[in-house]
């Protein structure tokens, strides 16, 4: 942690940054890309439509509300993100998911889910041993 101070002011500026890198988790920074560009309705939009395979821009930007030179920055970042892929086909250029991206994404949300799952299972097991043991909650009585 950094301190400086203005004397004639007195001001005194904290920077806090190395305490905010220490106590934060190690993240993918492809992942943490990944979640952010997917964080944008016309982002989720225009991955939800190459889901369906490879198309070029004009053709995406005839499907949403937006202008073809919006899509192409929306492209972009998700492209940096590497959720995207792109190919040049004659004198278009085709996007389309990359798989690796998407299994990054796929692994992440696999193992949230099977932590959720696994809260839950370890939960339902103490209600099931409480109730074993004749350890019942009492529930207040409405009158």
């Amino acid at each position: 942690m950094r301190i400086q101070r203005f004397p004639k002011e007195r001001i005194f500026l904290v920077d806090i940054r190395p305490l905010v890198r220490v106590s934060l988790p190690s993240v993918d920074a492809y992942l943490q890309a990944g979640l952010d560009a997917l964080g944008d309705a016309t982002r989720m939009a225009i991955f939800q439509k190459l889901a369906a395979g490879p198309i070029a821009v004009n053709e995406l930007a005839r499907t949403l509300p937006v202008s073809r030179p919006a899509v192409s920055q929306h492209l972009r970042v998700l492209k940096d993100a590497g959720l995207v892929t792109d190919s040049k086909a004659g004198t278009r250029r085709l996007y389309q998911l990359h798989p690796e991206g998407i299994a990054r994404l796929r692994a992440h949300f696999d193992q949230v889910w099977e932590q959720a799952l696994s809260a839950f299972k370890d939960f339902a097991e103490k209600q099931t041993q409480g109730d074993k043991d004749g350890k019942h909650r009492s529930r207040s009585r409405r009158t």
